[in-house]
């Protein structure tokens, strides 16, 4: 119990941050994901004989999530590509499996409201692929000049959306670059650099919001270790998988998060030297 100790306090304070964030249906509806997320990571290592710790939440009472998300510790090197596959994406199919019902039950909560009355109030949010199709099946079109005015449980979703592609990123440590690596091997290398370039161009031109997560990525997690066995291919079965997970990626990255953010590092640049 008492190495659990560190683990129950950030649980109660991740809780109590993302209470301030959004009240309690929201807390309720991101803790619910994150832990899904987590426990299928938790899990899955269990079930490979890989030594994994209980989640970690990450609390921080300020905007916009009220929350870093979660982890969990492993020790040691993966047994092989089958194990790193499997513990890899099982957190984003876990996570999603609380994360779509949370959209669908918030966006029937959510109530449409006239665009001049959204310009101050309210916190503009970029939209997914996914998040605007099950938008459009829910709801149908919206009147014209009218937005949607998101119930905590339907932002909750939307964080959890948010948090799995940015999970799926297939780049070094993250859950895509897990997957990656067990797919590609060692050739994942020139799929984690062509990811970094793409999501460094965003950066510059679009979100400049990006740049200090990429520069943490390069810093802790570019390269991937090899498993043991790291000769031994997929099979056809996760490798299909493994596209639909891609696939999912696909749908659910926000390339710019946040309308009101002041662009990409180009326009930064612009208004510097105008001034």
């Amino acid at each position: 119990m008492r190495g659990k100790r560190l683990n129950i306090l950030l649980f109660a304070l991740t809780v109590f941050s993302t209470y301030l964030i959004g009240g309690g249906w929201y807390s309720l509806s991101l803790i619910s994901i994150l832990l899904a997320h987590e426990m299928g990571h938790f899990v899955m290592s269990r079930r490979h004989g890989v030594p994994a710790s209980l989640p970690y939440f990450l609390p921080v009472p300020i905007p916009p999530f009220g929350t870093f998300g979660a982890i969990i510790k492993m020790k040691g090197r993966m047994r092989s590509r089958k194990a790193l596959f499997d513990i890899g994406v099982a957190g984003p199919l876990m996570g999603l499996l609380i994360t779509l019902p949370a959209i669908v039950i918030g966006l029937l909560l959510s109530r449409p409201v006239l665009l001049a009355q959204t310009q101050d109030n309210f916190f503009h949010l970029g939209d997914s692929l996914l998040f605007v199709l099950v938008q459009k099946v829910v709801l149908g079109h919206l009147p014209e000049g009218y937005d949607l005015s998101l119930h905590p449980v339907a932002y909750a979703g939307w964080v959890g959306l948010f948090v799995t592609a940015l999970n799926l990123l297939p780049v070094g440590q993250l859950d895509g670059g897990h997957i990656t690596y067990a797919l590609f091997g060692r050739k994942s290398k020139v799929i984690f650099g062509l990811t970094i370039m793409f999501w460094a161009g965003i950066s510059f031109f679009f979100y400049v919001g990006w740049t200090l997560m990429i520069v943490l990525v390069l810093l802790f997690g570019f390269r991937h270790p090899p498993p043991l066995d790291d000769v031994t291919p997929l099979d056809l079965k996760r490798k299909i998988l493994g596209g639909v997970v891609f696939s999912l990626f696909i749908l659910s990255f926000t390339p710019v998060p946040f309308s009101q953010a002041p662009g990409g590092i180009r326009d930064i640049l612009e208004l510097v030297l105008r001034g």
